[in-house]
């Protein structure tokens, strides 16, 4: 139940309530009638107005002080709003419902954040006069109330459903090349060493003394360890050196030469080297010895493929459990760019090869307080609009920067830009641009919500054709009580 109230309660004026922006075009009646059932009710600082869960019992309106509304996700209570805007309302809000049931209750907790006073009316009672007064808006409300509590369920849980869809598919692509290129090197491996075991039998047969395979050894250990760093040649370079080593090894008997050419050249093997191969085994080795260090030329390389390969499934995957935020608080400190880079990497297969990914990280900055995994979703949406208006071929860049007492990521696209009759509304639950079956309008809503209502920032778009500029500005240091502009319903 609701925490002890600072003082007694006691009646507003007719005249009073005449100055809350509700009741402002009552009628003399009307207003008598509400001030004769409601009443005044004060809440000491850091008490509960009301809890989420308790029966819906009345309506609130906020006369004096701050208030905080919270809802429970989870376990974790969630901050939804603060604000100290004489007027605002919060409780039973869905009191008009003609078919309210006994056992409602509040949707969400509400506190005093400072000594508060609130103006308080019998749902139930308000619910009965409010439906004889204005018959029409009651009719409207709950029409409106019920038809878009409905379509947000449906469209929110298909919106849902296709991110999850996209974004698996996106992974799912990125995962397939790694572990393609995996299954193939492996394979290969699996030929050449079989292959080593030819050529070193061969040797064995050509009674080959052990001090000369024991040296051939050694030098082979040496070559392999240069694979990997090797210099990275041009393709003049690379058939300049095929052709020395070419002839090399025509010149010394060695059958099929400009097969193993290519072979040694990727791994830096020159013409000195193979000078050494041939001092350590002789003549009559030579072509089994050169043949057995391909194959390990070969194995070494095909090795450093597969842990290429694995290695960028193992970093597909961190970002994945990045970006979902799985095993971590939902409120931490955090460093923007780890969302930032698991989100573009997560979306990589939408955001196709015709679109140029420019990262312009400012790295000194600091960590912010967030809810991690909801700036993800803020994020993808973000990208995902400044691709599809992109039409697949253009520029995106995202941005960070400090700006002022905050932290500034920009999400900007080379797109047509958004029309000026358009930016005002972008923001606007179900309001889209795209064709009808194209887009629901929701994304930038939800995201307006998380970085305004849940991290008190702010988010801004600035756009012409060709240059259009998402900003999402983030608070530095943990959130302080926000002044909203409109008012407040649970």
């Amino acid at each position: 139940m609701s925490e002890p109230r600072a003082e007694e309660s006691h009646t507003l004026s007719a005249d009073d309530l005449r100055t809350l922006f509700l009741f402002e075009r009552l009628t003399p009646e009307q207003l008598e009638w509400v001030a004769a059932q409601g009443t005044v009710e004060a809440f000491r600082q850091g008490t509960a107005v009301f809890r989420e869960g308790e029966p819906a019992t009345c309506f609130y309106v906020l006369l004096t002080g701050t208030l905080r509304m919270t809802r429970a996700v989870r376990g974790d209570e969630l901050e939804i709003n603060t604000t100290d805007q004489r007027g605002v309302y919060c409780g039973a809000t869905q009191f008009f419902l003609s078919d309210r049931e006994e056992d409602q209750r509040y949707a969400a907790s509400v506190y005093s954040v400072t000594d508060t006073t609130f103006f308080l009316l019998p749902a139930e009672t308000f619910a009965e006069r409010f439906r004889d007064w204005f018959p029409m808006p009651a009719h409207l409300l709950e029409g409106m109330f019920i038809g878009t509590r409905n379509t947000q369920l449906v469209v929110g849980q298909r919106e849902r459903l296709l991110a999850l869809g996209a974004l698996s598919a996106g992974l799912t692509h990125e995962l397939n090349n790694p572990a393609a290129a995996a299954v193939r090197a492996t394979a290969s491996l699996r030929e050449r060493v079989a292959g080593m075991r030819h050529k070193l039998a061969l040797l064995a047969q050509k009674d080959i003394e052990p001090g000369l395979l024991e040296q051939l050894i050694d030098v082979q250990e040496r070559l392999v360890k240069r694979v990997a760093d090797a210099p990275k040649l041009t393709a003049l370079q690379i058939a300049d050196r095929e052709d020395e080593l070419t002839d090399w090894l025509d010149e010394h008997g060695v059958a099929d030469g400009w097969d193993l050419a290519p072979i040694f050249v990727p791994a830096g093997i020159e013409v000195t080297d193979l000078d050494e191969v041939g001092a350590a085994v002789g003549e009559d080795f030579l072509n089994a010895a050169l043949r057995w260090l391909g194959y390990a030329l070969e194995t070494e390389t095909l090795m450093g493929e597969i842990e290429d390969a694995t290695g960028r499934i193992s970093k597909l995957l961190g970002a994945a459990k990045q970006y979902s935020q799985m095993d971590r608080a939902p409120y931490q400190w955090i460093d923007v760019h780890e969302g930032l880079d698991s989100t573009l990497l997560m979306l990589s297969g939408k955001i196709g090869p015709g679109v140029r990914l420019v990262r312009d990280y400012d790295r000194t900055l600091p960590a912010v307080p967030a809810y991690a995994g909801e700036l993800n979703q803020v994020w993808t949406n973000l990208i995902d609009n400044a691709v599809a208006a992109m039409g697949g071929t253009g520029t995106l860049t995202v941005t960070t920067r400090a700006a002022d007492d905050r932290l500034m990521v920009e999400i900007r696209d080379s797109g047509p830009g958004i029309p000026p009759e358009n930016r005002q509304r972008i923001f606007e639950p179900f309001f889209t641009t795209k064709p009808v079956g194209d887009g629901t309008g929701l994304g930038l809503d939800i995201s307006w919500r998380i970085v305004v209502n849940r991290h008190h920032g702010d988010l801004r778009v600035e756009s012409e054709p060709g240059d259009t500029r998402f900003q999402v500005l983030l608070p530095l240091n943990e959130r302080e009580p926000l002044n909203e502009r409109g008012p407040e319903r649970t």
